[in-house]
């Protein structure tokens, strides 16, 4: 008799948790805002549950969609949450500016106690990110980037070496690792200070760590990760940390020891620690709020995790598209090599920040390959929607698809090809406001695109000075990991390359 009490309770449980599921399916409905019909359990998510689209594609798809039916905005569901997928760009604009104060926060998850290094800058909400954001924006100023520019002219060398070993013996390099391991000693010179050598040793720390950072392949860390991004308050209460621990400890020393050791020893270097460290004594000197040491850290981290990825891939990806079209990889070279006669063949910040067709061809592969394929933003109050009658509630989940944005043919001629001439001097002034977005927008700007931008275009001005890229039988199309919010390829990039005589 218990027995069929019990399976009665756990019956009528279950058919309570799906009616509140499907009524919660209606919500955009009784919102009278436009949406997919969502279907149990996944709601509009399960092409990202069964891996058959990346998270970008994915609200490409939808902004596509709806964009059809002429719909300025419209509603998701990720499982029963609601999703504000604004089409419009005056609609994309209030969220990111006009009305950035309704929608401060990112909504991605952090865990101070738990998980310090991931309550950096990127993540943070609220006041906390306000007044980290305050404290920082002084140390990424152009004069202060120009200060680590030798730094991460030095990490070139080892680079110009491996890729001159494949010339000697004519094999395809695949490139993407060669990138990888380049801008990974510069965020290790440029963040923490220290040499990473990781073109001597495969399993050099950094690498190591960086690589576990951005382990697709372990699936206790996907649940976690799946988990933390759909429910985390729940998360947060339950100590989810998303960062391995022999990392965040890996990070976390460094940054303390390194500080430590400048400080007892007087020493004074060109890169991010010693910036943060000069914001320190600048801070106690006015008596203004210090940094922490986990802030600090954290700080040093992003940076790192921003550069590992992000900067690597733009970098691999500029290569691919260049070798695919020559002309347009002679032009830059062109350019490159006359820039440089004009100052005395030395690579100088003034020299590769300067060069204008380098400028759009950088730009030209964040059009078509955006680090962040998409921009999330939290509303932190009630927003009236103007001009209608919905109101996106606070806690609601935005998601802007900045890639959709980069590739909707009312905006960008020949869309999925690379022209650089997308961004030419006749052409930029016609760019539609957010609609190219690769370091997203508004208020929560990236703030280290200065720097990002920088080293992309060292590492492509030392390797096009030297070496000619170009297809080979194992060059094929790059298909984003699924894994990954952000734009990386899931394949190696291999490509032929010829030393220039």
């Amino acid at each position: 008799m218990a027995c069929l009490i019990v399976c009665a309770l756990v019956a009528a449980l279950a058919v309570l948790v799906t009616a509140y599921i499907q009524w919660g399916y209606t919500y955009w409905k009784r919102r009278g805002l436009p949406h997919i019909p969502p279907t149990f359990p996944y709601g509009n998510y399960e092409p990202i549950f069964s891996r058959k689209q990346h998270f970008g594609e994915w609200a490409k798809s939808f902004y596509d969609e709806f964009k059809s039916r002429g719909v300025k905005h419209a509603g998701l569901y990720v499982l029963s949450k609601p999703i504000y997928l604004p089409i419009a760009t005056d609609y994309v604009k209030n969220v990111l500016q006009n009305d950035f104060r309704h929608f401060v926060n990112r909504g991605t998850y952090y865990n101070e106690k738990d998980d310090p290094l991931s309550a950096h800058l990127f993540n943070l909400s609220g006041q906390k990110w306000r007044d980290l954001r305050t404290k920082l924006t002084p140390t990424f100023t152009s004069g202060k980037m120009k200060r680590m520019f030798n730094t991460l002219l030095d990490c070139t060398v080892p680079m110009r070496e491996a890729v001159a070993s494949h010339c000697v013996d004519g094999t395809p390099v695949m490139i993407k690792e060669v990138i990888a391991r380049f801008t990974t000693d510069v965020i290790g010179s440029c963040a923490f200070g220290l040499e990473c050598n990781s073109f001597k040793d495969d399993d050099a720390a950094f690498r190591h760590h960086g690589r576990a950072l951005f382990n697709t392949q372990d699936k206790l860390n996907r649940a976690k990760r799946g988990l933390a991004n759909i429910f985390p308050t729940l998360s947060r209460m339950l100590g989810v940390a998303l960062l391995p621990k022999e990392s965040t400890q890996f990070f976390f020393n460094a940054v303390r020891d390194t500080i430590q050791h400048r400080e007892k020893n007087n020493v004074v270097r060109n890169d991010m620690l010693q910036i943060l460290i000069e914001l320190q004594k600048s801070n106690k000197e006015s008596g203004k709020p210090m940094l922490t040491m986990e802030q600090m850290a954290a700080e040093a981290f992003v940076f790192f995790i921003a550069g590992f990825e992000t900067s690597s891939s733009v970098t691999t990806l500029c290569l691919y598209e260049l070798a695919r079209n020559e002309d347009i990889q002679n032009k830059v070279r062109e350019e490159i090599e006359s820039t440089l006669r004009e100052n005395d063949d030395e690579i100088t910040y003034e020299a590769v920040m300067g060069m204008k067709y380098l400028d759009q061809v950088v730009n030209e592969t964040m059009r078509l390959y955006p680090s962040l394929t998409f921009l999330t933003r939290e509303c932190v109050q009630d927003y009236p929607v103007p001009d209608t009658d919905v109101v996106i509630e606070k806690n609601t989940l935005v998601v802007i698809p900045s890639i959709a944005l980069h590739k909707d043919p009312e905006f960008w001629d020949n869309p999925e090809a690379f022209d650089p001439e997308h961004f030419s001097a006749e052409n930029t002034p016609k760019i539609t406001p957010f609609t190219y977005m690769p370091f997203g927008e508004g208020p929560r700007t990236c703030i280290g695109m200065r720097f990002g931008t920088m080293q992309v275009k060292v590492g492509l001005t030392t390797l096009l000075k030297n070496y000619a890229f170009s297809v080979c039988s194992k060059t094929v199309p790059p298909v984003l990991d699924k894994y990954l919010f952000i734009s990386n390829t899931r394949d190696p990039v291999w490509l032929n390359v010829r030393k220039i005589t």
